[in-house]
């Protein structure tokens, strides 16, 4: 495999979005403390549902956490954002007017079948019917990717799910250069009393790792 060749940026805004049980404000904030351990100036700005306990994969039910970050003074989360991480066809469509043009879509595809992409209020699936062709749109089976680096742990479905955001940390820890040591650390403190979830998130934090490490669609870190 060829060495990815980076890129520098100044400043870059990223929102990560799904549903209210999908984990994005955890996500967030540790996206955000790790950054700030680097010394970035950063400036964040979580939106949470708008109904308490909305049926899961619906409009009201989408959770966000949005942060601006960078090597200059940041003053504002930022009006529009850089990337946006949807964990399902919802998430996409409530925040995809906040994505600049040009900007990246990483979609968790498993969130797009027929039943979340009816939710949503989608017609057709908009990762295949060209409406998204101003974007960067990376589609990335979170949900079964997670699930194959806990195959062997003999998990609940639903632990399973729960520790999919990690996967999606991790990938935006590789895209931005960001070490996972600092969420790593909090996981096992965080969770010292459950050693098998512990487990699980640290082995699915380093799993998304290393999926954008080995993955051909992230050319460029």
């Amino acid at each position: 495999m060829a060495e990815k060749k980076s890129q520098s940026l100044d400043e870059v805004t990223i929102r990560f979005a799904g549903d209210s049980g999908d984990g994005m404000q955890l996500t967030g904030t540790q996206f955000t403390n790790t950054t700030a351990l680097l010394g970035n100036d950063l400036s964040t700005l979580p939106d949470y549902p708008a109904e308490i306990r909305a049926p899961q994969g619906t409009l009201f039910g989408v959770s966000g956490f949005q942060i601006h970050f960078g090597s200059k003074e940041i003053h504002t989360p930022g009006d529009q954002c850089d990337v946006l991480v949807a964990m399902n066809a919802a998430a996409l469509k409530v925040n995809l007017g906040s994505l600049v043009d040009g900007g990246a879509i990483i979609a968790n595809t498993d969130g797009f079948n027929d039943k979340n992409l009816k939710l949503a209020g989608y017609t057709s699936n908009p990762l295949k019917d060209g409406s998204l062709s101003k974007y960067q749109v990376y589609e990335v089976d979170i949900s079964k990717l997670t699930a194959l680096a806990l195959q062997d742990m003999n998990l609940s479905s639903k632990i399973t799910d729960r520790s999919k955001n990690f996967f999606a940390l991790g990938m935006m820890y590789w895209m931005y250069n960001r070490p996972i040591d600092p969420t790593a650390d909090w996981i096992k403190s965080k969770f010292a009393s459950k050693p098998e979830i512990m487990e699980a998130n640290l082995r699915v934090l380093k799993a998304g790792w290393n999926y954008g490490e080995t993955t051909e669609i992230f050319t460029v870190p």
